[in-house]
């Protein structure tokens, strides 16, 4: 038997599904490319570099010198464009960065201009490493000290000129490629981030609508039974119908679950006000209804109607309500909708941002450019009025 099993009833588990491990591995894959393509960008260079120095055919201790400070470059540069080393101390940066510059210039003794392109990773490294106005201080450095030598020494414009632009090239073209490594990361981090707060925004509207939506059903449904149970020995005609009606209320409450997971449920004010009546007077609750605005914007519609659900499920819950007061009007371009009551307890919060219910309806009212308050009153009433402004292209609410 495999009861147990979440799977089987396809229950929720901490275990993402197999398509999403994919996708999770292709999101880390990228970042792993881009250092990759840096760091054969950086092998490349040290091959050109490598190929050169074998063409001056030097001596045996003069290779094994200069492969030997090649490594280091080499090293040196792939820490550099392996992690962000702005976030190492400044200690470390300077020492990292001042050995890259003894292996740099070092072998110029005896390479001379064919070590030259080794200048550029320094002033990669410097870009990478260094910081504030020091950073561009020692770049100019790194530039000057590879272009005033060679014409100190006799060596031609061109030639002057194609050694100093070859240094800031490879500098930049260093830099370019470990930031954007860092850019692929961090944009791949990002998408991770928001996936997260997807599933978190969705986690929210499932509760939020459960608590909106069930919440006024299952009081009803408590409200309706209780009534039939009173009057099964006296009047089981009425009983009947109630019955009938709390069926309906069931029955709704189960369409409402079954369209939480689906997306937001269409309701009407008007449709809801009715049903708020009926509810209220199987609590013994008289109330005075007044609906003047005509048909609204479905999105009004169905904020307004689960502001007046939610209202009616507070005085269910959280008052010994005798009487309430339900209004809804259209004033200066925007749809006003008040709810009062009397018997209001002290517990409940009277903030519009207090509980999670009126926390809810103040969230969905922002969207649609509205808002909540809700007050008691020195007469002992408490009253919730949620106002939502009108589009401008939408028709004139006509009084019924």
């Amino acid at each position: 038997m495999d009861e147990d099993n979440p799977a089987r009833f396809g229950v929720l588990s901490n275990t993402p599904p197999g398509p999403h491990d994919e996708n999770v591995e292709g999101e880390t894959r990228a970042p792993r490319v881009a250092f990759v393509i840096t760091i054969a960008a950086l092998f490349c260079f040290d091959f050109i570099a490598l190929l050169n120095i074998l063409a001056l055919h030097p001596s045996g201790l003069e290779l094994f010198a200069s492969l030997v400070f090649l490594a280091m470059v080499f090293t040196l540069q792939t820490l550099h464009s392996a992690v962000d080393v702005q976030r190492w101390p400044a200690r470390y940066r300077a020492l990292t960065v001042s050995l890259q510059a003894l292996a740099t210039y070092l072998p110029f003794l005896w390479l001379g201009k064919v070590w030259g392109g080794m200048a550029g990773f320094l002033a990669g490294s410097i870009l990478l490493a260094a910081g504030g106005g020091w950073r561009w201080a020692l770049l100019a450095g790194v530039i000057v000290s590879v272009m005033l030598p060679p014409l100190l020494a006799g060596m031609t414009v061109e030639d002057t000129a194609y050694l100093t632009v070859s240094t800031v090239l490879t500098g930049l073209v260093v830099y370019g490629l470990r930031r954007l490594a860092a850019l692929v990361a961090e944009v791949h981090a990002t998408r991770g981030e928001l996936a997260r707060l997807a599933v978190t925004r969705e986690r929210l509207r499932v509760a939020r609508d459960l608590h909106d939506l069930l919440g006024y059903n299952l009081s009803a449904i408590t409200l309706k039974a209780e009534l039939v149970y009173r009057l099964l020995p006296a009047n089981p005609d009425r009983a009947r119908e109630e019955v009938a009606d709390l069926l309906g209320t069931a029955r709704q409450a189960l369409s409402d679950v079954r369209l939480v997971a689906s997306g937001y449920r269409d309701m009407s004010l008007a449709e809801e006000a009715n049903s708020a009546v009926s509810v209220l007077a199987a609590a013994d609750v008289e109330t005075e209804l007044s609906i003047t605005c005509g048909p609204l914007p479905q999105t009004h519609d169905t904020t307004l109607a689960t502001v007046l659900r939610e209202a009616v499920t507070n005085i269910l819950r959280h008052s010994k309500a005798q009487h309430c007061v339900i209004r809804a009007a259209e004033r200066a371009g925007a749809i006003r909708l008040e709810i009062s009551n009397d018997g209001a307890d002290v517990e409940p919060a009277t903030g519009a941002t207090g509980g999670s219910g009126l926390h809810n309806l103040s969230t969905r009212l922002t969207v649609i450019g509205g808002f909540l308050s809700a007050a008691d009153g020195e007469d002992g009433w408490f009253r919730l009025v949620a106002e939502a402004p009108l589009p401008a292209a939408a028709p004139a609410a006509q009084p019924v």
